[in-house]
């Protein structure tokens, strides 16, 4: 054997890089961890003698490189600073959770045993266990909680003789919580109650709370919806004193204030709104002038004439911040008394309002504009449905000023498209409930004309609001103002779509300039087709959300340059606060600070996000309630959804969604294929992928989790 081949082996058995780059790693990977000789040798798990008898002076030798340093008697850690972090905790599962920073580009990973019993919306200081890795999030450990995010939880009672446990309806609260038969307040075994945390949990310990409210039994209509209020931290009632300071409100209107307005009492105006609404905020007025284009008036209710700024009525608006709809009722910003009464633009009764006046050519341009308030005295009220029979039989009062908003309204829309808004048109669904609150129906919400037609107007009106203010300028600045921005999507969920969409045969072009109308153009294209519910679906998950915000930024799916919400005050804060600053520029008010309104913003946009989220859970509670009486029925279905977990199916006729549990799905062994959304078997080679038409069996509901159990019938 020559002496370079008995080099070459020699290096090869030589153990001493391997074990360093092993060292180097643990380090890497636990840049917080301090290790004795002792310790590595365990973690490596070596056995070896001559193996641990390199460790010493492999350490020696990082030590003098700087990698590592010695924090005391032959104890090491890194030598990389160590990075501290604050943020909110996610706790998505019961085994990780992350914590979301300002301060990091990727939010941190933490397992459960790091978290030092923080809980989800707990604010926290994190160390980072880790440098961050290319691929992967960057690993954390919670070193102190510094706020604790909610101590209130709305779940089931679960009573035994001795003791008690409310198990939380909010998914992310992982814990179930003990109570003491002394905290009951009368809670009954299975009742729907909510909880106040008294201690949070220790080591092995659960959270202890008491019961503060008892909702009533689970299962029970009334409980499961003051449950979802509970949940979501909605107000059960106005406080008192606002109740008191609404109702103090004069209903009539003192002679002088109606000279200051403009007058639209003999101007045809009628109000277009759902069957079951009771607030009528905004109502439309039509009048043809002598050069033969039309004067049209978008009429909102004047709502800051009785909300006084800084009241405690205005203080509990902002804080409400919007109405939530749910199923069967409303959760209003303001009380009745406003909202119903003085602000609700009804028929035959005189009303305050703030209006955009517009005079329009036959071809929807726009020829003049103005802005002021005015006095209004709505001729009719109208029902979505009455003014649509209006729109199809061109008959019936009023119909010729309905055919005429309606001609306008379409070349509106088509004006819009033509400038690139973005064509969606989404799925939604109401219920035909019982006196009970029981679902007897699950009813798809049909968009017609007369919807598009309030619709149209709407945004005309908002639109121009926010164009008016921006080309105004204080000195060198812009005025402050409550923008409705939503921003061009991230390029990667652009990307990713597209590439998605190529697979069933369809380009879309991404640049900024072409990717509304190349989006429009595949909505026309798939209609009808199998893969609409799928592209239509990921389209709309690849949007920015919209928001709130001072910053004159656009509205990337309205095509819209600059965009607000000025017509729903009754229901939206916002629109407060744009019809102060719009009246008090209008006066030649100074601007106000920007930093203030931004935070109202960002917490009206917060406010939103809550709504949605509460509303989303009514229907799925309803829905779930209502497939409850189809168990072990057979439905036609599209795969709405794949996960590593499961597929989520939307059932045809009901529209209601559930899951096919991938551990339920015995006849293969399934892998995920998360680049293109499906699920691919080991053995057999089947696909589930979004859009799939399947057949599903209905095998469980859980109200309390509000999910629907499906399985696959062959």
């Amino acid at each position: 054997m020559s002496k370079n081949s008995r080099k070459t082996k020699n290096n090869k058995n030589n153990p001493i890089p391997k074990i360093k780059k092993w060292i180097i790693n643990l380090f890497e990977e636990n840049i917080d961890e301090s290790y004795s000789v002792g310790q590595i040798n365990n973690k490596l798990k070596l056995k070896n003698k001559q193996m641990k008898k390199v460790v010493p002076g492999i350490l020696h030798d990082l030590e003098e490189q700087g990698t590592i340093k010695q924090k005391k008697s032959e104890i090491f850690e890194s030598n990389v600073e160590k990075k501290y972090i604050t943020g909110l905790v996610d706790a998505v599962s019961s085994r990780y959770a992350y914590v979301i920073s300002t301060e990091m580009d990727q939010d941190v990973w933490v397992a459960t045993d790091d978290l030092q019993n923080a809980m989800d919306g707990d604010t926290v200081k994190v160390v980072l266990k880790s440098l961050p890795k290319r691929g992967r999030k960057p690993e954390g450990k919670v070193i102190e909680i510094v706020k604790r995010g909610r101590d209130e939880f709305v779940g089931r009672l679960e009573l035994s003789l001795r003791y008690a446990f409310v198990i939380a309806d909010y998914k992310k609260m992982h814990h179930d919580i003990f109570v003491r038969l002394d905290d009951l307040k009368g809670a009954k075994n299975n009742d729907k109650v909510i909880v106040k945390l008294k201690k949070y949990p220790k080591k092995d310990k659960n959270p202890e709370g008491e019961i503060i409210r008892v909702l009533g039994p689970a299962g029970n209509n009334e409980a499961e919806i003051h449950s979802i209020m509970a949940e979501f931290n909605l107000p059960f009632e106005f406080p008192d004193n606002v109740i008191a300071q609404a109702d103090k409100i004069k209903s009539t209107i003192d002679p002088k204030e109606v000279e200051k307005r403009r007058d639209f009492r003999k101007t045809v105006t009628f109000t277009i709104d759902p069957a079951d609404a009771k607030d009528f905020d905004d109502a439309l007025s039509l009048r043809k002038l002598d050069n033969g284009n039309f004067e049209i008036g978008v009429h909102i209710a004047d709502v800051t004439h009785y909300l006084k700024q800084g009241s405690q009525l205005d203080e509990e608006g902002f804080k409400r911040a919007t109405s939530v709809y749910l199923v069967d009722r409303t959760v209003p910003m303001l009380p009745e008394r406003l909202s119903n009464e003085l602000c609700s633009l009804r028929p035959n009764e005189e009303k305050m309002t703030f209006s955009a006046v517009f005079e329009i050519d036959r071809d929807a341009n726009v020829m003049n504009e103005w802005f002021g308030k005015t006095i209004i005295e709505s001729d009719r009220r109208f029902t979505y449905e009455e003014a649509q029979e209006r729109i199809e039989k061109k008959a019936g009062d009023f119909s010729k000023e309905i055919l005429q908003l309606n001609e306008l309204a379409l070349k509106l829309k088509m004006n819009r498209f033509v400038r690139g808004a973005i064509n969606f048109e989404t799925a939604e669904v109401k219920f035909q409930l019982d006196k009970d609150g029981k679902p007897l129906k699950v009813i798809p919400r049909e968009r017609k004309d007369a919807h598009k037609l309030i619709e149209e107007f709407m945004l005309l009106a908002n639109k121009k609001v926010a164009e008016f203010i921006f080309n105004m300028k204080s000195g060198k600045n812009r005025n402050t103002f409550v923008y409705r921005s939503h921003d061009y999507p991230d390029p990667e969920k652009i990307k990713t779509f597209s590439l998605f969409a190529q697979k069933f045969g369809h380009t879309i072009k991404v640049d900024e300039q072409t990717l509304a109308a190349s989006i429009n153009k595949l909505i026309d294209v798939i209609e009808g087709k199998p893969e609409q519910n799928v592209l239509q679906t990921l389209a709309i998950r690849a949007m920015a959300k919209a928001k709130y915000t001072t910053k004159e930024d656009g509205h990337f799916g309205l095509a819209f340059e600059h965009y607000t919400h000025f017509t729903s005050p009754i229901r939206r804060y916002p629109d407060v606060m744009v019809h102060r600053l719009l009246y008090h520029y209008l006066h030649k008010g100074k601007s106000p600070e920007k930093d203030e309104y931004e935070e109202k913003c960002l917490h009206a946009s917060e406010m939103e996000k809550r709504a949605a989220d509460a509303e989303r859970a009514s229907i799925k509670y309803k829905q779930v309630e209502f497939m409850t009486e189809y168990l072990m029925d057979d439905f036609e279905g599209v795969v709405s959804g794949v996960t590593e977990w499961g597929v989520y199916v939307e059932i045809v006729e009901t529209k209601c969604e559930g899951m096919v549990r991938v551990s339920q799905m015995l006849d293969d062994y399934y892998e995920y294929d998360e680049q293109n959304y499906r699920l691919i078997g080991k053995r057999n080679k089947k696909i589930i992928t979004l859009g799939d038409n399947v057949r599903v069996r209905v095998i469980a509901t859980d109200i309390d989790k509000r999910t629907i159990d499906l399985e696959f019938v062959k």
